[in-house]
């Protein structure tokens, strides 16, 4: 079996049967040595304690021009909050692109932020403000949940670090949108379901951060964190197969 995880970032498995592939610069770093010797100057210990962890199946690919796999390759292509990262007017070749590297009855698994569930919390929170404005000192939270992803300009981890090293590492590696960190679009259940149905695929189904077609998926740990317990809150699980 082949499982194609698309735009892993650190989330990574070393399972024989996952090929991991983004354009994160923690994977860069991690196949080129002499790289990681200049970076030391400008990552902390925590950043490369990211890539130390790492396994040795990544693949180094900008999925912008394509998925680096042959015609019915793939018997699984897995992507975890990345197809809100993908400009909307992409997102139909995108999954044609899916399609192609899938073999026939090839699963498809999208994890995504649920936008259902953020306009929920977010609704249910102006209700408990109403009755206890204590509360009210946290509504902001609930709004950046919704909206920050979209606005963001500069990168989440470069505003921490030290003046020189934050504008060093502006300069060379780009603002939030050029690494791929600004969400695009979001999406609900209703939405992905349809943009699946006219993408041609089939027996989409919802699913939850242990449930899957694929066999043994608990096993591979992609959507589990340490403890075994869903590794992004407020995700919606999707699955679909190619006809």
């Amino acid at each position: 079996m082949i499982i194609a995880n698309l735009g892993c970032g650190t989330k990574t498995s070393n399972d024989s049967r996952v090929i991991n592939v983004d354009r994160s610069i923690y994977l860069i770093l991690k196949k080129h040595k002499h790289l990681r010797r200049i970076a030391k100057t400008f990552f902390n210990d925590f950043r490369f304690q990211l890539i130390d962890k790492l396994p040795e199946n990544v693949v180094v690919h900008d999925l912008s021009k394509g998925i680096p796999f042959g015609d019915n390759s793939c018997d699984v292509v897995y992507h975890s909050h990345v197809l809100e990262h993908i400009d909307r007017d992409k997102v139909e070749l995108f999954l044609a692109e899916v399609k192609r590297v899938l073999k026939p009855g090839g699963i498809h698994r999208i994890v995504i932020p649920d936008f259902e569930y953020l306009c929920n919390q977010y609704i249910s929170h102006i209700a408990a403000c109403d009755k206890s404005p204590r509360l009210v000192c946290e509504h902001e939270n609930y709004i950046i949940s919704l909206i920050e992803q979209c606005v963001r300009k500069e990168s989440a981890i470069s505003k921490l670090q030290k003046p020189l090293k934050r504008f060093v590492e502006n300069v060379v590696l780009g603002d939030a949108r050029k690494r791929c960190e600004t969400h695009q679009w979001m999406y609900d259940r209703i939405t992905l379901t349809s943009i699946l149905l006219s993408a041609g695929y089939s027996n989409i189904k919802l699913q939850s951060f242990d449930s899957s077609y694929i066999p043994d998926w608990n096993e591979i740990g992609l959507d589990l964190d340490d403890k075994g317990g869903a590794y992004t809150q407020g995700s919606l699980y999707i699955e679909a197969l190619k006809i």
